[in-house]
């Protein structure tokens, strides 16, 4: 099995400001947005290098959704930033009402997603998000694993036409993606070749995924990693593929149990070769605060979590 190692950790929040900033230097099509929160969303080099291109909304985050759908009448391509629940429960109608409907050309950059947002607690992390924004018609929903995948994600969804919804985080997390891996919207990637379980995973998960596959390896189960970095379009093909081999299938998620990239994968089933499926995301709960690793762990979305559940799926069989 193919061993993946890194040598640092950054956040994924810091690999969607240096694809923005490759993008200022590359598209002058592309404009910034930001609810007050530069510093967090790591847009500090557009804003330095391109202000005429970037705008100061405020903490006024349904105009500036408003603001990003007008800016695409004009042909730019607006990237806006806050929190991922600012960025969509707070305004989901106009998201709705002016980006989905009509087919706009926004970008809707969401950092702190999930439960690793951490010690500001459940107010301000977000756990529906993804099941909120894969239900819209047309709306694209990627949710990369590491610095050097969100960065290239950035890159990649400027040369999209339509709306997207690009969600990433706030902790140090290991880079193990190749820097000069190509990302493609709606192509899972697969990150270990496997016969007894497939493990599909999304986002901080992915590496404790991997993690998890070692640990299996040295029980004698042969685990196949999927790396999903697009929600929505779903690389159903990949997932087909690998199942034929497994007859089993584990998701991963720090999002809800309800609405995630593990109930897109149940329909994928249900409707083509149903096997049996474990869920590691979150029971139905709102978060709390506490450190990133803290929560990781007492909310069972770790490497343990997904060794347990592929040895329940694979009894399931």
């Amino acid at each position: 099995m193919k061993k993946y190692t890194f040598t640092e950790k950054k956040d994924t929040r810091s690999g969607f400001g240096a694809g923005l900033s490759v993008l200022g230097a590359t598209n002058p099509n592309v404009v910034a947005l930001c609810a007050d929160l530069i510093g967090s969303l790591k847009m500090d080099d557009f804003v330095k290098n391109y202000p005429d291109r970037f705008f100061q909304t405020g903490i006024s985050e349904a105009n500036m959704i408003g603001m990003a759908a007008g800016l695409t009448i004009g042909g730019k391509i607006p990237f806006t930033g806050t929190f991922a629940n600012f960025s969509t429960g707070r305004v989901y109608d106009q998201i709705r009402q002016s980006v989905a409907y009509s087919g706009k050309n926004v970008k809707i950059c969401a950092s702190h997603a999930g439960l690793t947002l951490g010690e500001d607690g459940a107010t301000h992390q977000i756990l529906e998000d993804i099941g909120l924004m894969k239900m819209l018609p047309g709306m694209v929903v990627i949710n990369p694993c590491d610095y050097n995948q969100t960065k290239a994600a950035t890159i990649a969804i400027a040369d999209y036409v339509g709306p997207v919804y690009l969600r990433f985080g706030r902790p140090s997390v290991p880079v193990f993606i190749p820097e000069d891996q190509k990302f493609e919207i709606g192509k899972a990637l697969k990150l270990t070749e496997g016969k007894d379980v497939t493990i599909v995973a999304t986002g901080h998960l992915v590496w404790e995924a991997l993690q998890a596959s070692e640990i299996l390896e040295e029980m004698g189960i042969s685990a196949e990693v999927i790396n999903i970095h697009t929600i929505k379009p779903l690389d159903e093909n990949a997932i087909l593929a690998s199942i034929l081999k497994t007859k089993c299938l584990v998701s991963c998620e720090e999002h809800n149990i309800f609405g995630g990239l593990g109930e897109s994968i149940s329909r994928v089933l249900v409707q083509n070769l149903p096997v049996p499926q474990e869920f590691v995301a979150v029971q139905d709960s709102f978060g709390e605060s506490g450190t990133p690793a803290q929560l990781m762990d007492k909310y069972k979305l770790n490497k343990t979590a997904i060794v347990d559940a592929a040895k329940k799926v694979i009894a399931r069989k």
